[in-house]
């Protein structure tokens, strides 16, 4: 991470059920992958940049407004243009705006960048939720759907809104820390947009396309995003959750679903008999 990152980082505040939910009232989510803290460090930049230039163009205007008013008995000059002046104003800004498109040009080449990963989920975007399928890595094989799970007491203002409101789910996704995970978005109705903003990670799931991003994040921890994209009636009911987890706990929660899968299917094959199909009739 970088230095800009570190020092703006420090005025942030932390705060999330379970994990860690970085959120900003002035600036962006404290960066927890490298894509991350470049994008970070690029908006300093720039910001940076912005304010010299704003305090060099005005401060030279309204310093040439009082210095040179009409009550101070000056003299407009009569000229028309000053070849040294008319170069100096072409170049300086092909400087700046050359140095500013290298760093961002590193980054957007290195966002793109999804070969070797070791892990690939497609996360498909629906009306309004997510659905994952781990397709390659340990995971292979895993699927599930993810809804908001914030309760609607909540919703409707009859109770205490929680830390992590409008921004859990019932089944997040869960990857290992330190490991190259790709992600395959596209949707099954309308065009969604994964978004993780401590990832780094934006991007559109559009029907009958697969577009991919990537991240890798350094630091476990729950981070969370939403739908970016306005999708819809409930498209602000269409939370991102990810746990960033030990290679260890990974392997337990991939044993875990995977045990849970057998069975469904193991339950799914099953000849029922009457008596059992009437007591599972009752308890629905």
């Amino acid at each position: 991470m970088g230095l800009a990152a570190r020092i703006a980082g420090s005025t942030l505040f932390l705060g999330a059920s379970g994990g860690v939910l970085a959120q900003s009232r002035y600036n962006l989510q404290p960066p927890v992958t490298d894509v991350a803290s470049q994008i970070y460090d690029l908006h300093t930049l720039m910001l940076i940049i912005c304010l010299v230039i704003f305090i060099g163009v005005f401060g030279v205007m309204f310093w040439s407004v009082f210095r040179h008013r009409k009550s101070r008995g000056a003299k407009a000059a009569n000229f028309h243009e000053n070849t040294t002046v008319e170069i100096a104003w072409t170049v300086v800004p092909v400087l700046i705006l050359l140095g500013m498109a290298w760093p961002a040009t590193r980054t957007v080449i290195e966002m793109k960048d999804t070969s070797d990963p070791d892990i690939t989920i497609k996360a498909t975007g629906y009306q309004w939720k997510w659905g994952y399928d781990y397709l390659q890595g340990e995971g292979e094989g895993i699927r599930f759907v993810s809804n908001m799970s914030t309760p609607r007491e909540q919703i409707e203002g009859a109770a205490p809104k929680g830390e992590a409101y409008l921004l859990e789910v019932d089944n997040p996704m869960v990857v290992p820390v330190g490991k190259k995970v790709r992600i395959l978005t596209t949707a099954a109705d309308v065009i969604h947009s994964w978004w993780i903003p401590a990832f780094g990670v934006k991007q559109d799931a559009i029907p009958g396309f697969i577009r991919d991003t990537w991240f890798r994040a350094d630091q476990e921890g729950i981070y969370r995003g939403n739908c970016a994209e306005l999708c819809g009636r409930d498209h602000g009911f269409m939370p991102i959750e990810v746990h960033v987890v030990s290679a260890e706990a990974y392997t337990a929660w991939v044993a875990g679903q995977q045990a849970a899968s057998a069975a469904s299917a193991e339950d799914d094959a099953r000849e029922f008999t009457l008596a059992e199909l009437v007591e599972r009739g009752a308890r629905v």
